[in-house]
């Protein structure tokens, strides 16, 4: 901690930051008109519950909750009774991502070692409690679990234990664990479909050479594959489903259009048949299929915030009467066998996640529980949607958090950049952005060119504009917007980000280092080249689509020094401060070892954490709340916001480079 200090005031001191913990004056007085400081602990340390689930009899719930080491685990409560039970044993990492079978009888889950993602598939018999490892193989990743509600006791899974660069499909057994094979990955591949009799019929595969979609079927699981469409690089395309009659697909796709839209299509005739949503302005964010005859429901899409096109009549009915419930954007988290009863969710901008089951009978919805009470304790910051300008005339849609209780003028802003870079951010709670806000600072979330969700166009802006490129610009543009509107203070203004957005925080710091008073980067990429040598095996489908939208960093060096942040560390002006896994599989430690090496060597001071039980991210509560704690220090310092006192986290592997 004494090491961390030392660098920490060192980078005051070269960037002409105050130490002062309150900042300037202004920051003072600002500060006794805000709200209380909201815990870290409490914005993020595990939820009180969470991924709430119905069994498909719909007798029972289950829910993640902290186990009495503060570990995530699954529980189990019989609808009408208080006779919770935990029936997962993890006691380190905790569970996040888990389902029912459609037996009833069994917990499924995923779990990984201290982040590398070789995913585990577990199932836990709910009669004896007893947990097994349904694929232990060493260094294998589970992936594509598909399940069927007429196959109760079988489910697929992709494994890449025959080649490491492709899963193959196998079916199997939950009762017995018997794994028989029933698809092998030519080698392109990267996701598969079965019909309505539970058979793999329908791939998605990607050209290795143009980067080009390609859609195939079969006629049955003996038959040999076809492709029926070519989606071109740039466009988009993808089997949803099949449909009722088992013949036509509901595909998403954006050919002949720039936002994705939903159509019917017929494989044998190559054409399609109708349209049955589109958006001009978002893609298709989300679709409800009925459980029992894949007819669509309801189409989800996302511009500023969810809008939904209702087709079922009776859907229709549902959600009218769920609107008025809660205010917030309505989800619909899972359905139980017989289609009686939903679990449903309302996401608001300013409160925690609240969760309700709903009977379609009685048409009643019943409170179960907000995802973490404590928050409701706390004044929360709304979230506004703006639409920012770039330089050459793109809508940026993006999303600005003000502090609760003071004016909005000269305010030290952070700029919170989303990974990806093919992701987007959205409209909702969101535990960085009420951060932020709470410590006086002003929040800004961009979808940069490149983003997903607003058409073709937008994300193919994004192709070879990395680093010095458009991408980057988009970041500059919107906090030239927010100086200009008289928001954020210029001399106060921070790149935060984790993944691509840490990559974004090294390029602002290096291709634009008179912008920025300090950075913060999360598990991002220094050299792109290196990042692309090393990325996992099971990323060949995807990788020439990675070289075509970045740049081909591995046969032409010069483009890679000009958007690598490594070789431009000379330009670093602003205090950085590097949070890293040591697992992880898609941003490897080297990634920030060397860049860490290079301003050392140049005696250019850095913050480096290393943790070396997580991988992509700080999953366990205890070095994520360690982190921020630490991030926060760093930001007070350099920006004048207030902070929480910070005190090393009684369970954290963080290690002070």
């Amino acid at each position: 901690m004494k090491r961390l200090v030392t660098l920490m005031l060192a980078m005051l001191i070269a960037c002409g930051c105050s130490t002062k913990q309150k900042g300037d004056t202004a920051m003072d007085q600002r500060s006794q008109k805000l709200p209380p400081i909201i815990p870290r602990e409490v914005l993020f340390g595990n939820p009180v519950k969470a991924a709430v689930r119905l069994s498909p009899d719909g007798t029972r719930l289950s829910y993640i909750a902290p186990s009495d080491k503060n570990v995530l685990n699954v529980f189990v409560r019989t609808l009408g009774q208080n006779d919770d039970k935990m029936v997962t044993k993890d006691e380190y990492r905790g569970i996040r991502s888990y389902g029912w079978a459609w037996n009833d009888k069994q917990i499924v889950y995923i779990q990984d070692n201290n982040g590398d993602e070789n995913f585990h598939l577990y199932a836990v018999d709910l009669a004896t409690l007893k947990t097994t490892d349904l694929t232990p193989f060493p260094g294998v990743k589970a992936s594509n679990i598909i399940s069927d509600r007429k196959h109760p006791d079988e489910i697929y899974i992709g494994l890449n234990k025959r080649d490491p660069s492709v899963f193959d499909m196998y079916l199997l057994n939950l009762v017995t664990g018997e794994l028989t094979l029933a698809a092998e990955n030519p080698g392109d591949i990267e996701g598969w479909v079965t019909d309505r009799n539970f058979v793999i019929r329908a791939a998605v595969a990607s050209n290795l050479e143009t980067a080009d979609t390609i859609l195939r079927i079969r006629d049955s699981k003996d038959a040999p594959w076809r492709d029926f469409m070519v989606v071109p690089f740039g466009e988009d395309g993808s089997i949803i489903d099949f449909t009722e009659n088992n013949a036509t697909l509901w595909i998403e796709t954006s050919v002949g259009g720039d936002t994705t839209r939903l159509i019917e299509y017929d494989p044998v005739a190559g054409k399609e048949l109708r349209i049955i949503a589109q958006n001009p302005k978002a893609d298709v964010g989300g679709i409800m299929l009925h459980p029992e005859t894949n007819a669509v429901q309801a189409v989800r899409f996302t511009y500023l915030r969810e809008e939904w096109q209702v087709f079922d009549p009776l859907v229709k009915a549902d959600l009218d009467i769920l609107e008025k419930v809660r205010e917030g954007d309505l989800f619909v988290v899972n359905r139980d066998r017989a289609d009686t009863k939903w679990i449903v969710g309302y996401e608001l901008d300013n409160a925690p996640y609240a969760f309700y089951i709903y009977d379609r009978t009685a048409k009643k919805a019943e409170f179960l529980f907000t995802h973490q009470p404590e928050l409701e304790k706390y004044k929360l910051a709304t979230m506004k949607p703006v639409v920012i300008k770039s330089r050459d005339g793109l809508d940026l849609v993006s999303y600005l958090t003000l502090p609760v209780g003071i004016e909005p003028k000269g305010l030290p802003l952070i700029l919170y950049v989303h990974g990806g870079p093919w992701a987007r951010d959205g409209w909702g709670y969101d535990p960085g952005a009420q951060w932020f806000a709470n410590r006086s600072y002003a929040v800004l979330q961009v979808n940069f060119r490149g983003s997903t969700g607003f058409g073709k166009n937008f994300v193919n802006a994004g192709n070879g504009e990395w680093g010095v490129g458009k991408m980057q610009h988009d970041l500059t543009d919107a906090v030239q917007w927010a100086i200009k509107e008289g928001i954020a203070d210029p001399k106060k203004v921070a790149i935060f980000g984790g993944s691509y957005g840490g990559y974004a925080t090294l390029a602002g710091l290096t291709f634009t280092p008179e912008l920025y008073a300090c950075g913060v980067d999360i598990v991002g990429p220094s050299n792109i080249q290196t990042l692309m040598a090393t990325i996992p095996a099971y990323w060949k489908p995807f990788k020439m689509q990675m070289l075509k939208r970045i740049g081909d960093v591995e046969n032409d060096q010069e483009l890679n020094k000009k958007i690598s942040p490594l070789f431009h560390v000379d330009a670093i002006r602003a205090p950085l401060m590097i949070g890293q896994g040591q697992n992880d599989p898609r941003v490897k430690v080297a990634e920030s070892d060397q860049i860490v090496a290079a301003m050392r060597a140049k005696k250019i001071p850095v913050g480096y954490i290393l943790y070396p039980d997580e991988g992509h991210g700080f999953a366990r509560p205890e070095n994520r709340m360690d982190f921020n704690g630490r991030a926060e220090q760093f930001l007070a310092q350099c920006l004048g916001g207030r902070a929480e006192p910070y005190q090393k986290i009684e369970g954290t592997t963080a290690q002070e480079k």
